[in-house]
């Protein structure tokens, strides 16, 4: 049996749509920023997803948003830099 590295994901579901954050992200921060827009009668929350990209979100009061944290398998890409992206339809 082999010892696999490993890293804490987190997945941020926003009204039934998945989003797995990339590493790094401020997660007080971001619950503070969700509820901000909500209670505010919205407004956009920003954050990076796996993969380094960006994501915009329309947050409002009535927006269902659920934070899940799991163990996977380390992946060395996934530094949350917007400058160096992975993954997608340009990738070989």
């Amino acid at each position: 049996m082999t010892d696999l590295e490993t890293m804490v994901r987190t997945e941020l579901g926003i009204d039934g749509r998945s989003y797995y954050l990339a590493q790094g992200q401020d997660l007080d921060g971001l619950k503070s920023r969700i509820e901000h827009a909500a209670r505010a009668s919205g407004g956009f929350v920003d954050f990076t997803v796996v993969g380094n990209r960006s994501v915009s979100v329309l947050i409002s009061s009535s927006s269902r948003v659920v934070f899940s944290i799991e163990t996977v398998q380390y992946d060395p890409r996934d530094t949350g830099d917007e400058d160096a992206p992975y993954g997608g339809l340009f990738d070989v």
